[in-house]
């Protein structure tokens, strides 16, 4: 009797270890009943040895559980271990939905492993309509409303519009940059400040710089003496009258001076101009003393025709505008940054419209 006893415990133990080290495999729904056209999920539990390989089934997107029931999709299969890491508990969620209503009996989902199948048991669902419709007052019942345009949210169309902001503003920075380079100008202007020079102070600093240039007024070939006297006249005459006196000839200066000087400083600028023209046109050779002559008369012409500054005209200082052309690199540099920010900006544009386009839909 002790000998059967002891048999029936070991059968007992060795079907309880056999059992340990099959798979065990379950299956269970969110809940027992479905509103047609929703969505319910199906979690499939495996637990097994954690050194064998689990299969666990697949199914197309639409696919048909059953006829009525489609597979929407799937979760990632997550993993516990247990049993100081002998055996592993494996679960999935699957999502199906259904629309039409009746009682679904979904089959056995079958799980692999090591190659060996294991089923889980058959599931039940009841897939029925949230609200009763009225068959008896058919006119109560009303057809599909027409699209209703969504309300405009100002958050949907801010990044629209600064973005919108944006490129027309580097638009403007690539049309004046490419404008700048074409013409050769620099970017940004520099522009300096310097302390006001009466007309009359920067003519006679010519003068004197022309008469400590003797190679210049003792040359035989006086054309280049005559020039810079005649141009620092010239100069002297348009900051002082205003009237562009580079661009007259000699009789076009002496006929605007007749207006507002006298007969006297005129007739000795005449004969200067005259000199210079015969100079630099018809290759007349001038005397040393004549050059020195005329010399004289320029400043004496500046001299009775000074107009003497202001203490405000004195202390205003002069603006002028420094422009430094581009070196080869420069250009070089601009020109590839003017061509990657029109990439940039045609990327911008790009993503506007199709911003833009599904907004309005």
């Amino acid at each position: 009797m002790k000998k059967a006893f002891l048999f029936l415990v070991a059968v007992c133990f060795t079907v309880l270890l056999a059992d340990a080290q099959n798979a065990i495999v379950n299956a269970k729904l969110d809940s027992a009943v479905l509103f047609i056209g929703g969505r319910m999920g199906v979690t499939l539990e495996v637990t097994a040895d954690a050194k064998k390989v689990v299969e666990m089934p697949d199914f197309d997107s639409l696919q048909q559980v059953v006829p009525g029931v489609e597979f929407l999709g799937a979760t990632p299969v997550d993993s516990e271990y247990i049993n100081d890491g002998k055996r592993v508990v494996l679960r999935k969620k699957y999502y199906i939905t259904s629309f039409d209503t009746a009682l679904y009996n979904i089959p056995p989902m079958e799980v692999k492993v090591d190659g060996k199948a294991y089923k889980s048991k058959n599931l039940g669902m009841k897939v029925i309509i949230p609200f009763q419709v009225d068959t008896l007052h058919v006119d109560s019942i009303f057809g599909l409303k027409g699209e209703m345009a969504p309300p405009f949210v100002w958050e949907d169309w801010r990044l629209v519009l600064w973005l919108s902001v944006l490129s027309v503003l580097i638009t403007l920075a690539l049309i004046y940059v490419a404008v700048r380079l074409k013409d050769n100008k620099p970017i940004i202007r520099r522009i300096k400040m310097k302390k006001r020079v009466a007309p009359h102070k920067a003519a006679m600093q010519k003068i004197e710089e022309i008469k400590e240039d003797k190679a210049l007024w003792q040359s035989e070939d006086s054309k280049e003496y005559y020039t810079q006297l005649t141009d620092t006249l010239r100069q002297y005459i348009r900051e002082r009258y205003g009237f562009n006196a580079m661009e007259m000839t000699s009789f076009e200066i002496i006929s605007r001076l007749q207006e507002v000087n006298d007969e006297e400083a005129i007739n000795e600028l005449r004969e200067l101009f005259q000199t210079a023209d015969l100079v630099k046109f018809a290759k007349y050779s001038t005397l040393i003393n004549e050059n020195d002559r005329n010399l004289v008369s320029a400043i004496e012409y500046i001299n009775q025709t000074k107009q003497e500054e202001t203490e405000e005209q004195k202390a205003q200082p002069e603006e002028i505008v420094v422009v430094e052309p581009h070196s080869k690199m420069t250009k070089r540099l601009l020109t590839a940054a003017v061509a990657v920010a029109a990439v940039v900006l045609l990327g911008v544009v790009g993503y506007l419209c199709y911003r833009i386009y599904m907004l309005t839909l």
